[in-house]
Order: C-alpha cells, then structure tokens, then sequence
C-alpha cells in the first residue's frame, strides 16, 4: 500500500487548504475553504495535534485529513472527515482511529461512552456506506444560505423605535456579546457552553473585525440581541451566528440585526453573503432567511455515532 499517516502541524495547513478546496470544487462547484479557517481548527485549544489529527499521504499527495476536538468535557466529541473520491480506502483507518481516540477522550473525561458528531455535504466525497457500516445515522442537517447583495437595494435599515444598535470596540461589549450567545443559544441542538477565552477561540476572534459585531439593545430590556459577522472569507460575507433572547423574539429584532449586516456588506463591495442554519430550528430563523431573500447554497448533515 502507497499510503503514510501520520499526524498534523501547523506547516501542513496549505496542503490541508488545498485538499479541502479540492472537496469543495467536487462538491459545491467552488473552492471555498480559506487558509486561515484551517489554521484556526489547528490551533483549537482542545486538539492535541500529536494525538487528535490524521493526514494520509499518496506519496506526496496528501489525500484524505481527520480532526478530533472535545468542547464538552463529557462525552460530546466532533471530529472531522475529508477523502478524496478516488482514496476512498484511506478512509476506514482515518476514521477508526478518530472513533478509537474519541471514546479515550470521552473516559478520560469521566464518561462511560463517546457521543460523537461529524458534519458532511449530504453529497459527500467520503462513501456513507462506511459510516452506516459503523453505525452512524443522520440525526440533523444543515443548509447553508446565501444572498446577492446590492447597495442600492441594501441600505442602512431604520433603527426601530425603543432600540439602540452598536459595535463591539470595547472590550467590555465582546464580553456581553459572549453572554448573550450563551444565552441565546443555550436551547439549540448541540448546542455546548463555553467559557469566554475558549469562546473567542471558536469565533477565531483574532481575525475577526469588531466592526462587525452588533448589539440590540431595547430601552427596556437592556441588551437583548447580536449579529456576529466577518468578512475575511474570499468567497463571501459571512454571518457567523444571530441570536435574540428569548424574552425579546417575535419583535423583529433579528430581520433588523440581518437588515444591518446586509447594508454593512454591500457597503463594503461585498456582492454575496452567506450564514448556516439548522433547518429543526424551533426559533423560525428558516423563516427569517427566506423572508429576507436568502437561499439554500448546500446542505451539510450532522453524522452521530454512539461509542462505547
């Protein structure tokens, strides 16, 4: 067999890059994978590249990528899982090796099983048949949306009455802006809570612009919504995450919040913006986006495994 594995480093993220663009262009049409994104999931701070990563090589080719995170401290583990199609037998050893880690991970941790989620295209390049010979099942799935973006028909929306809407420059606001995700979000699927440094982390907060990030604030209620943008992806705009508290929903708060971020793209030159969203949301943010023009660019499931 042609084949070496071996774990990641750092130096290997622009090989990890261009796999994963290759991936894309095979199963959206377009590479869309930035190297800093790949960088970031390197750096995670609960991956232990010596011990949560897998690269398989053909020669020199690298054709196939695994990455092992735990953020429950429980029994909750992700991994990742890239093949090129025409690998597809590198892929069974990849994948029980990230399965035989994500149990130790999840004893480790003091669980007695490993509940573990991996996110692929539902027309992916790794063969499901593998999975559901291990017993993985499809239990979420994803679409992610996009929208074009003109400044003429995107402008600055009217603040609403009783709202006020402001960045996050200080530090004190990303502080709120951490408090009102985890409460926002505290009843979403998979939804894990994290403490406020590891929380930057997984926004990869050192490439983000704060600029970007908005808080609502009602007269009233105080604080009670944001929006978490970036625009350092090549491919798009990005809205990272939208989240209203849940005594302030059904007021409008988020069309406003999206309104915002539209205005702010088009007015940087963006043409196209993009978000994700779990399609079993129980807040209505399917709704929202189709209200507001955005459509489904590819659909991603949520793979479980249950290992013990």
């Amino acid at each position: 067999m042609p084949y070496s594995l071996r774990p990641a480093t750092l130096d290997d993220a622009p090989a990890i890059t261009e796999l994963l663009n290759r991936v894309d262009e095979i199963e959206i049409g377009r590479p869309e994978t930035d190297l800093h994104t790949v960088e970031a999931d390197l750096k995670h701070p609960e991956v232990d590249l010596r011990r949560d990563s897998w690269l398989v090589f053909d020669e020199d080719r690298l054709v196939a990528y695994g990455l092992l995170w735990d953020e429950s401290g429980g029994d909750r583990i992700d991994v990742d899982h890239y093949v090129l199609p025409d690998h597809q037998e590198t892929a069974a050893p990849v994948l029980a090796a990230m399965e035989a880690r994500a149990l130790e991970k999840a004893r480790e941790n003091g669980a007695a099983r490993a509940v573990v989620h991996l996110h692929l295209n539902t027309a992916p390049t790794l063969d499901t048949r593998l999975l559901r010979e291990r017993h993985w099942r499809v239990v979420r799935r994803y679409h992610v949306l996009r929208r074009a973006l003109d400044p003429a028909q995107d402008p600055v929306p009217e603040v609403p009455s009783g709202l006020r809407i402001r960045d996050c420059a200080a530090e004190a606001d990303r502080v709120r802006v951490h408090a009102l995700y985890q409460a926002s979000f505290a009843g979403h699927f998979d939804f894990q809570p994290r403490a406020y440094e590891p929380w930057l982390h997984d926004i990869d907060a050192e490439g983000l612009d704060w600029s970007l990030v908005w808080i609502v604030t009602d007269d009233d209620l105080g604080d009670v919504g944001f929006l978490i943008a970036r625009d350092d992806r090549e491919a798009m705009g990005w809205i990272r995450s939208i989240g209203v508290l849940p005594e302030a929903r059904g007021r409008g708060l988020g069309g406003f919040l999206l309104r915002h971020a539209f205005a702010a793209f088009a007015a940087r030159g963006r043409d196209v913006v993009g978000l994700g969203v779990d399609t079993a949301n129980a807040t209505g943010a399917p709704r929202l986006y189709d209200r507001h023009g955005m459509t489904v660019h590819y659909a991603v499931d949520t793979w479980e495994a249950v290992l013990g």
